[in-house]
């Protein structure tokens, strides 16, 4: 089970948005651009401003709205046809730069070990590509478990929320960072061998 799971009812919340913006001409590869700039404006304030609270109570609920951004592209791209080549490099890509964007900017926070936010970010990258290179060996593109995009979100943004209301730094952080880090060990994993068992 991961958060992913709930992408079908979080969709349904979307699908009235996502044919407002279809009626007034909004492309899915005008939010994939929209999600990336919004993650470079939240990683880019943290980094700016790193001793500063206010830009770890926004990244909470900007990485509601890049969740909601990168399931309307989606929704756009499938339902009112507008998937292209480009959209595919653009989704991919614009995953791993915005979560490069802002998981590293917290790198810049005191209290936070820049050593497992690099580790973390790293396998991040990893993991989405495990997922993209099924595709490639002839399986479905993976989205395995236990670590996928929207459970990193909501953690990260659960650490970014703790901290900004005040909650002091300490091992905390480094132990939910090193979980992470194991747990998306898991889902690369997971990624590779489902792909595989999907082939045979």
């Amino acid at each position: 089970m991961t958060i992913y799971d709930l992408k079908p009812a979080f969709q349904n919340l979307l699908r009235p948005i996502c044919r407002g913006l279809a009626g007034i001409g909004v492309t899915a590869n005008h939010v994939t651009v929209a999600a990336i700039v919004l993650s470079g404006l939240l990683g880019g304030s943290i980094a700016l401003f790193p001793t500063v609270r206010w830009p770890l109570w926004l990244l909470p609920v900007g990485l509601l709205v890049r969740m909601a951004l990168n399931a309307i592209d989606g929704m756009l791209a499938r339902e009112h046809q507008m998937q292209s080549p480009l959209g595919g490099i653009l989704n991919e890509l614009g995953d791993v730069i915005s979560d490069g964007m802002i998981y590293l900017s917290l790198a810049f926070v005191p209290g936070i070990p820049a050593v497992w936010v690099v580790v973390m970010t790293t396998l991040a990258v990893i993991s989405e590509m495990a997922g993209v290179v099924a595709v490639q060996i002839g399986a479905g593109r993976r989205y395995d478990g236990p670590m996928g995009k929207s459970d990193r979100a909501f953690l990260i943004g659960l650490l970014a929320l703790l901290l900004g209301v005040g909650v002091s730094p300490g091992r905390w952080v480094d132990y939910l960072l090193i979980a992470m880090t194991l747990l998306l060990l898991v889902t690369i994993v997971n990624r590779c061998r489902r792909a595989l068992a999907e082939l045979r």
